[in-house]
């Protein structure tokens, strides 16, 4: 699903993100991503968008080399992801329900479709009952949820998510990293940047460590202390 070969990013200045970085996905998984700040998650997700371009080595995502494919790839690439973000990016003056239906709106379903998969989507989240609720009347824990049902609603074979729990509690992060878990089951690759080390540790389950912008550790699925 995602293989990265010797990728490395650097910027302008001399500025390194990451450097030779190597690993392989399988579809399905559910993979954390973690190190301290500035070690390269953001990068690493953003490239698997497109949203930047690797200065070597191959990103591949589903047999799809990234790193040299046409910028008209960018649109079938995010189309295909699911993205989750820290600070949720709803729209205030919209319903839950037109957030999550946003992305379907945009790719031109109809109107009948795209209620149906927004009802599936909050359903999945457990906040069907919030459809015509406004986002800011939605704790923080809900509204990232709502944020999960919009990167849901296409039903992406791959979801990303950076930090997603950073501003909840822990009850609530240990809440959201289990629906993850869920999604995964049924056969979405799951790829999640966090700092919460010992969520992570208990959720048993693969982590990538960056350093640096290098891969320091592949810790392989259930084998934590």
């Amino acid at each position: 699903m995602i293989r990265f070969e010797r990728v490395s990013k650097h910027y302008p200045g001399g500025s390194r993100a990451l450097t030779d970085v190597n690993f392989t996905i399988e579809r399905g998984s559910m993979v954390f991503l973690t190190g301290h700040s500035g070690a390269g998650k953001s990068t690493l997700l953003r490239l698997i968008m497109m949203l930047e371009r690797a200065s070597r080595g191959k990103v591949m995502v589903n047999d799809v080399n990234l790193s040299t494919a046409p910028d008209r790839m960018a649109t079938l690439v995010r189309r295909g992801t699911g993205m989750i973000f820290q600070d949720h990016k709803l729209l205030k003056d919209k319903t839950v329900a037109d957030n999550v239906g946003l992305p379907l709106l945009i790719a031109g379903l109809r109107y009948s479709d795209i209620r149906k998969r927004v009802r599936a989507a909050l359903d999945k989240v457990g906040l069907l009952d919030k459809e015509n609720s406004w986002p800011l009347t939605l704790s923080g824990g809900e509204q990232q949820r709502v944020g999960i049902a919009r990167a849901l609603v296409g039903m992406p074979p791959l979801l990303l998510a950076d930090e997603p729990t950073g501003n909840l509690d822990p009850a609530l992060s240990r809440e959201l990293f289990t629906l993850f878990e869920q999604v995964s089951e049924q056969g979405v690759t799951v790829l999640i940047a966090s700092h919460d080390l010992d969520l992570i540790r208990r959720m048993r389950k693969r982590v990538l460590v960056l350093s640096g912008g290098r891969l320091a550790d592949d810790i392989p699925a259930g084998d934590h202390p």
